[in-house]
């Protein structure tokens, strides 16, 4: 065991469930919230299998009570110490976002995300950062996408990811001075469990030949646990980081042994909001 600790928001399925899959395998004490409890006590399961040591705080994000709660549980668990929060947590009807059509035509249930998405990544950085400045050290990570620069799914998603990546750049302003930092993390597409589930006759062909190069969810942990320790951290602080390339400089492959594709040419490369 590491003695590292770390919560992923929003981790009973998808990326953020990989995520601690993938930091747990590092050793590390993974804390995952989620409305599931039977769904978080599943994800702990697979944390402890992994090599971690897992704590699940059941909390709905619309709810700043419940995230109070949350991190005050966190805190009694770890002796008031957080190493790497990874906002992940994100209200996503993806149904609603892939179908054809303005935003105008369709349900206006999709900029929870905006409330579910940004302002809890806030939210929970508020409730970190005290913890980490009290040590001294610490990050934040947010989890962003090339929609923050490019078209993708609409404007209520590509506001809730411009405003992730522009709300790192000036949180890390605030927590420099204490030793903390903030960035965003650009994962490419994902192979997530449910994807992996799908039988293959059921997927579009131009789908199924993309899969292979989708990342694995695991890999963007993995990323988040050199990332702690990258002695350039301060320098990366405010910035918004494709996971695929940060791999690549690390010298990581994903866990089936492929190099994740960044998508910079194709999609846009981040916005710099710091200044210099």
């Amino acid at each position: 065991m590491s003695d590292k600790i770390v919560l992923v928001t929003g981790a009973t399925r998808g990326l953020g469930r990989g995520i601690a899959r993938g930091l747990a395998s590092r050793g590390h004490r993974v804390a995952v919230t989620g409305r599931d409890a039977t769904q978080l006590d599943a994800v702990v399961a697979e944390i402890d299998r992994a090599g971690g040591k897992g704590l699940a705080l059941l909390c709905d994000h619309r709810d700043d009570d419940a995230v109070a709660a949350a991190f005050a549980t966190l805190a009694e668990w770890t002796g008031g110490k957080l190493d790497l929060l990874v906002n992940n947590v994100a209200a996503v009807h993806a149904m609603d976002l892939i179908a054809p059509g303005g935003f105008w035509e369709k349900p206006i249930h999709l900029a929870d995300m905006i409330n579910v998405g940004l302002r809890s990544a806030y939210v929970a950085a508020y409730h970190a950062a005290p913890m980490m400045v009290a040590a001294g050290r610490g990050l934040i990570a947010s989890i962003s996408f090339y929609g923050a620069v490019s078209y993708f799914h609409g404007p209520a998603y590509g506001a809730a990811k411009a405003g992730t990546d522009k709300m790192t750049a000036d949180m890390a302003i605030d927590l420099a001075p204490h030793g903390v930092s903030a960035v965003s993390l650009w994962p490419g597409f994902i192979l997530t469990d449910a994807v992996r589930a799908m039988p293959p006759e059921l997927l579009p062909e131009e789908l199924r030949a993309m899969l292979p190069s989708w990342e694995t969810p695991e890999f963007s942990g993995l990323i988040l646990d050199r990332l702690m320790d990258d002695p350039d951290l301060a320098a990366l602080s405010g910035k918004a980081l494709i996971g695929a390339e940060l791999g690549e400089g690390y010298g990581l492959r994903d866990t089936d042994g492929k190099q994740p594709l960044s998508y910079r040419a194709s999609m846009g490369a981040p916005i710099t909001f710091l200044p210099g």
